[in-house]
C-alpha cells in the first residue's frame, strides 16, 4: 500500500508560518499539545509533544511509538520522551534555555494538565495559541485541497452505491451501515474530528421521514433518535418507508481530511411540499455561494439566508422547528468538522482565499422530515470551487 505522508515541504511551510507570527504576538515558542494541531505541523499522528520555538528548529517528542513517528514526520529533531515531566529538560538540552513565554492551546488543554505545566515551567508564562493555530489550519495550501478532493470523489461513489443499497423497510442504522462500507472500500478513514468537549461526530446521519424533525444536544436543525441515550443522534431502529424524505449527511475523511456533505433519497416521488422545500434550500445554497467571496463577512452572509428564506416563505423552516433553530448555516472545515470560519448569529469572521466552507441550508417540518443540501466548497478569487461532486438531484430509487 502506498504511504500517504505529508510532503517535507508542506510540513517546512506549515512551521515557517507559525514560526513568522510568533513573535508578532510576543510569544518565544508553542508546545503543541493537541493530536490534530501535532499532526498538521509534523505529519505524525503518534503520542507526541511538539515544541516550536520561533526562530530554531522544532522538537517532535514522542511518548509512542518512535519507530513511526520517525518513519512519518519530516521534522530533523525526533527524540523519544519517557514522561511529559521530562519536557523541559529536553527543551534546556536542545536550546539551552526554558522561554519565559510559551503557547499552548488552552481550547482543549485540560485544567489539571494546565496547573501540571505551570508547575513543570515555574518561570513561565502560558498564553493561548490556540486563535493562532486555528487561522493558520484555516487557509488550506494545493496539497489539503488534493486530499479533500479526493474526499469529495469518494463521497459522489458512497451516495450514488446507496441507490442500489436502499430499499423499503430497511432501517436507518442498516442503511447507514451499508454506506459506511461502501466508504470504507473506497478508504474512508472512518472518523470524523472534532475540536469540541463532550460531542462525538458520526460519519453519517440516516434519518428518514419524522426523524428528520428530531433534536438533539449538537447545534444542528435536526439530530435524529440515535439508538440510545448514550448516543441519542443519529440512525435509529426506524423502518425507512416510501414516499418521505430520506436524509443522509455523510461526512468523508481520506488522509485525514474531511469534506461534508447531504443529500436527499426517496423511495418513490416525495410529495410536492418536500420538493418544493428542496428547491428553496438550494435556491438559498445559491445565494450563499454567489455571496462567498474573499473579503465578506460571515454574519451578513448568514442574515441575508434567514431573510430570503422567510421570501421564499420558509421562515419556520429554516435551519430548524421555531424554539430550536441551528444557529449557523455554514462551517469551515479541514482536519476536523468545525474549523473556522462559521456562517452564524453573531460570527464576524472576513473570508479569505483558500478557505475550505460545508455549506447547509435546511428545512425542517415537525414530525414530517427535513430536506436540504450540503456541499464543502473551497473560496477562490474567482468565486467558490465545489469539493463536494455528488448529483444535486433527489437520488430516487
Amino acid at each position: 500500500m502506498k504511504k500517504k505522508y505529508v510532503p517535507k515541504s508542506e510540513i517546512e511551510n506549515r512551521i515557517i508560518r507559525l514560526q513568522k507570527i510568533l513573535p508578532q504576538e510576543n510569544i518565544e515558542a508553542a508546545l503543541i499539545i493537541y493530536k490534530v494541531d501535532y499532526f498538521y505541523f509534523s505529519g505524525t499522528s503518534q503520542n507526541s509533544v511538539l515544541f516550536v520555538p520561533a526562530e530554531e528548529k522544532p522538537l517532535l517528542m514522542v511518548i509512542r511509538d518512535m519507530a513511526r513517528a520517525i518513519e512519518e514526520s519530516p521534522l530533523a529533531q525526533v527524540v523519544p520522551l519517557e514522561s511529559v515531566l521530562g519536557i523541559p529538560e529536553l527543551i534546556k538540552e536542545f536550546y539551552g534555555i526554558i522561554p519565559q513565554r510559551i503557547g499552548m492551546e488552552l481550547d482543549v488543554l485540560p485544567v489539571r494538565d494546565y496547573f501540571r505545566f505551570q508547575k513543570m515551567f515555574p518561570k513561565t508564562e502560558i498564553v493561548d495559541t490556540a486563535k493562532i493555530i486555528k487561522r493558520l489550519r484555516m487557509i488550506k495550501s494545493p496539497y489539503e485541497i488534493t486530499q479533500m478532493k479526493r474526499a469529495g470523489e469518494i463521497g459522489k461513489m458512497v451516495y450514488e452505491e446507496g441507490c442500489s443499497i436502499l430499499r423499503e423497510g430497511m432501517s436507518e442504522i442498516e442503511f447507514g451501515g451499508w454506506l459506511e462500507l461502501a466508504a470504507k472500500k473506497h478508504e474512508h478513514e472512518g472518523l470524523i474530528r472534532v475540536r469540541s468537549l463532550n460531542y462525538e461526530a458520526y460519519t453519517w446521519h440516516v434519518l428518514s421521514g419524522p426523524s428528520g424533525s428530531i433534536v438533539s444536544q449538537a447545534d444542528s436543525p435536526m439530530g435524529g433518535a440515535g439508538l440510545s441515550p448514550a448516543f441519542p443522534v443519529g440512525a435509529g431502529t426506524r423502518k425507512i418507508q416510501a414516499h418521505e424524505p430520506i436524509l443522509v449527511d455523510f461526512g468523508i475523511c481520506y488522509n485525514g481530511y474531511i469534506v461534508d456533505q447531504t443529500r436527499i433519497y426517496s423511495i418513490g416521488e416525495l410529495p410536492e411540499k418536500f420538493m418544493k422545500a428542496y428547491a428553496a434550500s438550494r435556491k438559498i445554497e445559491s445565494l450563499i455561494l454567489k455571496e462567498t467571496l474573499p473579503g465578506k463577512n460571515t454574519r451578513e452572509i448568514y442574515e441575508k439566508t434567514l431573510r430570503f428564506a422567510a421570501e421564499l416563505g420558509y421562515k419556520d423552516n429554516y435551519l430548524g422547528i421555531p424554539g430550536k433553530k441551528s444557529s449557523f448555516v455554514a462551517h469551515g472545515i479541514g482536519l476536523e468538522i468545525n474549523e473556522i470560519p462559521f456562517m452564524a448569529a453573531g460570527q464576524n469572521f472576513s473570508l479569505e482565499e483558500n478557505t475550505a466552507i460545508a455549506i447547509e441550508p435546511k428545512m425542517v417540518f415537525p414530525g414530517e422530515g427535513a430536506v436540504g443540501i450540503e456541499n464543502t466548497i473551497l473560496i477562490t478569487s474567482q468565486g467558490v470551487e465545489k469539493l463536494t461532486a455528488c448529483s444535486e438531484k433527489i437520488l430516487q430509487v
